[in-house]
């Protein structure tokens, strides 16, 4: 005979009630989630290892729940930390994957937003922008990408004040039904929490981002050809490694992202000079191998700086 609860006279379980924790894993297809996220990033260990773990905390919590030993949902917003290109919006979208199929979310969809959707340009303006990202987010994880713009004290008439005002008390009350993600630099991230304790106060977890590894980044380079059924010569390859330590010590690097836009002006190159070579007739090797021509012409070895800044409009191929 289990115990009962004289208040709310819901059934306790006993205190010898089993469960299979592994059994629960597997029923929840988090481990798809975990896999695709093995597949699609390169590296981030540390990052991963941090995932998995609040999956497992996730999942006791959810069989704490079915237990009667847990009530409250657990504070679920996270705060990423690192340089761009380094995986945070992917991972913000495989964690809304499992808050979704753990059951802490309804939809588990992302919404990813920067200051310009949240804050208004006039008095009157910043609520109904903010409310309406919200709305839009409910359900699943608003992420917030360079969080810390929100926040311009230097500007007596900026009303970045008011939405955070508004997603401190959505965090606080909506718990159940929306997850908040900031993202940005490490230290920009740390003076706005300086600046803003109560939202400090909301954030339960925090994962910093490392950069990527010459080696990691080439690996990196092999996967985004590959999906795009491109490859490098073995002479190529080198070329690219070559690329890829010269690129990481100049401004304005970006880990992945400045890779794919490397990767992007090398098919350019390619294309042209297949195209120069019109007279002869092309195989499908020719089409898909990019060659030691089409990186060596970068500017990064020419001279000493970056083709563009990344992210911007090409200077020139």
């Amino acid at each position: 005979m289990s115990e009962t609860d004289e208040d709310t006279q819901t059934e306790i379980p006993p205190d010898d009630t089993e469960v299979d924790l592994e059994a629960e894993f597997h029923s929840s297809n988090v481990q798809e989630v975990l896999d695709k996220l093995d597949r699609e990033l390169v590296g981030l260990i540390p990052v991963k290892t941090r995932i998995r773990e609040t999956a497992a905390l996730l999942l006791v919590d959810r069989v704490r729940k079915q237990m009667q030993l847990s009530s409250e949902t657990p504070t679920l917003h996270m705060c990423f930390t690192g340089n761009p290109g380094t995986g945070k919006t992917t991972v913000a979208l495989r964690m809304a994957e499992i808050l979704h199929r753990l059951g802490y979310v309804r939809e588990g969809h992302l919404v990813s937003v920067t200051r310009d959707d949240l804050v208004g340009q006039y008095i009157g303006h910043t609520a109904p922008k903010t409310k309406e990202v919200i709305k839009k987010a409910m359900g699943g994880v608003l992420f917030i990408d360079e969080a810390y713009y929100l926040y311009r004290p230097e500007n007596e008439r900026d009303y970045g004040q008011e939405s955070i005002e508004i997603l401190l008390q959505v965090m606080e009350n909506n718990r159940d039904d929306l997850v908040v993600i900031l993202a940005g630099y490490k230290d920009k991230m740390d003076r706005f929490f300086h600046s803003n304790p109560g939202m400090r106060s909301r954030i339960a977890h925090h994962i910093d981002f490392p950069d990527y590894r010459p080696d990691e980044l080439l690996a990196i380079a092999r996967l985004m050809l590959a999906e795009q059924n491109y490859r490098f010569s073995p002479e190529a390859e080198k070329a690219f490694a070559q690329y890829i330590e010269k690129r990481r010590q100049l401004e304005h690097f970006a880990n992945a992202r400045s890779i794919r836009n490397a990767l992007d002006r090398a098919r350019l190159r390619q294309a042209n000079r297949l195209f120069a070579g019109a007279g002869r007739k092309l195989t499908k090797r020719d089409l898909m191998t990019l060659e030691p021509d089409d990186i060596l012409v970068s500017r990064v070895f020419s001279e000493g700086r970056p083709d563009t800044v990344d992210g911007a409009v090409p200077e020139n191929t």
